[in-house]
């Protein structure tokens, strides 16, 4: 592996880095909160070590998919590392280890916290971990790609490695273009629900954090009780509605853009993914209803279609606490957190395009026993899909399970209970934020014990960069010439 050129890549991501840590500055400023200089400091930080890494190590050989590999998993590790600092250096959160729980959670759309206190943090803190959702829902990566031609190496390679999804989609012909597509559509929908959020009564700034959050799947919140907090069904219907467009593939949305619409629902994983969503908000209603816990429809509407889009998605956003519904409902839940978004949203979990070729896949199995000489493919929509693509999801389905299991079995090693371990591994492992027992949706992850913190970050950095890229880099053969 080309070591020059990878440490290179990583100063210059340390570079940007330490420019983003500017942008909470005003609003530090704006409410007096205190915390200007702890952004000072880290920026200055990640500037002194970026700035020897991207002048001395000068390689100018091409990036080949191990560095691809290597730069976004430690690239990753690097954001969570020196993105904690302004935690640590303002004093709000004293441990090393919960600061980069914190920021890994949130580059990574994770949306854990240890905070027990959220509206007891300075303003400026607020949005920055709003702000390390938005860097991170579309991917730090994809974002530097824009950089990447100054360094004198192309960026495929860190695309086909960080954006969500079986396969990555070019929506132009180079990769550069398609990074700045991607962030155009971003953008636009952030700014259009900031929009609405403050047409219902919210401020600018509880706005633009929510809307961060959003279109991330992230889930970090300006309130204690998420939001809840708000008490508005209009507030509910805008980020329900965003939360589910923010786990529909962006290159579809991409399409809408240019007039395109027919496309949009052309997408076979598009409408298995909302046929997910309408089956599991009638059965949560149902269930609901049966055990009186919602009577009117309206209300049952709401709480139910919210924490379903919130879970699938992966978001974490929460309107009600789901522990006290019914076991089947939780249980429905916890399903969907396994589903997560489409491919190429900024959703985690296995993704929808996975789920819908396994049970494909399983057909054509079964009807391969009935009909043995019969030739039948396994299609996505009306595209035969690759042998070499089905192996490829069935191997990553078998490793998603044995991480689960794994970590669930080393959290519940630390201490946990059993629901509290294995929630929040598939809280952690598909992103999504709140689980289940101690670890629900009006808890934290303050009490976990730090070797289950441990286990929890590596969760993150590992189904946000979807396994393969991360474990990949503990083979020894990926080391060697």
């Amino acid at each position: 592996m080309n070591l020059i050129l990878t440490l290179r890549i990583l100063g210059a991501l340390l570079l940007f880095l330490g420019a983003t840590l500017f942008i909470p500055l005003p609003f530090s400023l704006y409410y007096a909160d205190g915390a200007w200089a702890s952004y000072v400091y880290s920026a200055f930080i990640c500037f002194a070590v970026g700035w020897p890494l991207f002048l001395t190590c000068n390689s100018k050989k091409d990036l080949s998919v191990r560095e691809g590999f290597a730069v976004v998993t430690f690239g990753w590790v690097v954001f969570a590392v020196f993105g904690a600092l302004p935690y640590l250096l303002s004093g709000a959160i004293l441990s090393p280890l919960d600061a980069i729980f914190e920021t890994m959670s949130g580059f990574t759309t994770t949306g854990s916290t240890i905070l027990p206190e959220i509206e007891s943090m300075p303003q400026s803190l607020l949005f920055w971990r709003s702000l390390t959702h938005w860097l991170g829902g579309m991917g730090i990566i994809v974002l530097s790609l824009a950089i990447l031609p100054m360094l004198g190496v192309g960026g495929m390679q860190l695309f086909k490695a960080e954006v969500p999804g079986p396969t990555a989609d070019r929506l132009k012909p180079r990769i550069q273009d398609t990074a700045k597509m991607l962030w155009g559509v971003y953008v636009l929908l952030t700014a259009v629900e900031t929009l609405l959020l403050m047409l219902g009564g919210m401020t600018f700034f509880d706005a633009l954090c929510h809307s961060f959050a959003t279109l991330a799947t992230g889930g970090f919140s300006t309130r204690n009780a998420s939001v809840a907090a708000y008490n508005s069904s209009y507030i509910d219907g805008v980020i329900t509605l965003f939360m589910i467009l923010a786990g529909v593939n962006f290159a579809l949305h991409f399409q809408v853009l240019r007039g395109r619409v027919a496309d949009f629902f052309r997408s076979e994983e598009l409408r298995f993914y909302l046929g997910i969503i309408v089956v599991a908000t009638g059965i949560v209603m149902f269930f609901n209803w049966s055990g009186s816990i919602y009577q009117g429809i309206g209300e049952n509407l709401r709480y139910s279609v919210f924490q379903v889009a919130s879970i699938i998605t992966t978001t974490g956003f929460g309107t009600a606490d789901f522990e006290l519904w019914p076991v089947v409902t939780q249980y429905v839940l916890v399903l969907l957190m396994f589903v997560g978004g489409c491919a190429g949203s900024t959703g985690g979990g296995i993704k929808v395009a996975r789920i819908l070729l396994l049970f494909k896949h399983a057909h054509v199995q079964v009807f391969r026993l009935i009909h043995p000489r019969a030739i039948r493919l396994v299609k996505l929509g009306n595209r035969p899909v690759d042998k070499e693509v089905l192996q490829a999801i069935l191997g990553f389905f078998a490793l998603f399970i044995g991480v689960f299991v794994i970590g669930s079995l080393l959290v519940a090693a630390s201490g946990m209970d059993l629901v509290s371990a294995s929630a929040s591994v598939i809280a952690c492992l598909a992103n999504i934020g709140p689980g289940l027992g101690s670890v629900g949706p009006v808890d934290n992850f303050a009490h976990v014990p730090a070797f289950g913190k441990w286990v929890l970050i590596l969760c993150m950095l590992m189904g946000r960069l979807e396994l393969f890229t991360v474990l990949v880099l503990f083979f020894p053969s990926f080391w060697r010439k």
